[in-house]
């Protein structure tokens, strides 16, 4: 009768690979590879607090303001320090000194310390004008910091994944396999040609 074909086909089935670093778990299968941050890694907090909080931190460098959460601290440092070092200094240096001396009237000393709070006054303002000038060069240090720190993660993930690939490759297993089928034109042919022998007959 007629000839039968074969065909092979073969398939290569990923071996179940897990690979991790400090950073990074990466799970390779035959259906591909998938990562994930580990637990508490510093690349993983690093991620998750770029991803939740970027719209802030763009907001604060596209508009800088002294209401910000890190010019509030620098302001609050700073007007604390100087109120406090200025004060300190004029009573050690100027007020106790004179007043043992019986040197100054009450209404001096209170004009001095009016003085000094309207001195004070002009120095924080200042600071304050500087602090908001620097604010935006100072956010962009930041964001390119962060963005550092991001790609960090992100190429501990990529590098992970290569590797989780790369071993689960080589575990991999071919399988083939055969089928055969007739050829059925054929077949016909020479059923046909034996039915029209056997008419002459």
């Amino acid at each position: 009768m007629g000839k039968k074909s074969s065909k092979t086909t073969s398939k290569t089935v990923y071996g179940n690979t897990t690979t991790t670093n400090p950073y990074v778990t990466s799970q390779t299968t035959n259906n591909g590879t998938t990562s994930v941050f580990n637990p508490d890694s510093a690349l993983g907090k690093i991620n998750e607090y770029v991803n939740n909080n970027m719209d802030s931190l763009l907001e604060e460098y596209l508009n800088p303001t002294l209401n910000s959460v890190t010019n509030q601290a620098k302001m609050n440092s700073f007007t604390d320090t100087l109120n406090s070092e200025t004060t300190k200094n004029m009573e050690n240096n100027i007020v106790n000194p004179l007043s043992r001396r019986n040197m100054i009237r009450s209404s001096q000393a209170t004009n001095l310390y009016n003085n000094l709070v309207q001195n004070n006054a002009n120095q924080i303002a200042n600071y304050a004008n500087e602090l908001l000038g620097n604010s935006q060069s100072e956010m962009a240090k930041t964001l390119s910091n962060l963005m550092l720190l991001y790609m960090n993660g992100y190429n501990a993930v990529l590098a992970n994944q290569q590797q989780s690939l790369a071993t689960s490759q080589g575990n991999a297993k071919k399988t083939q396999n055969t089928t055969e089928s007739a050829n059925y034109v054929a077949m016909m042919s020479q059923l046909a040609a034996q039915i029209a022998m056997a008419a002459l007959k």
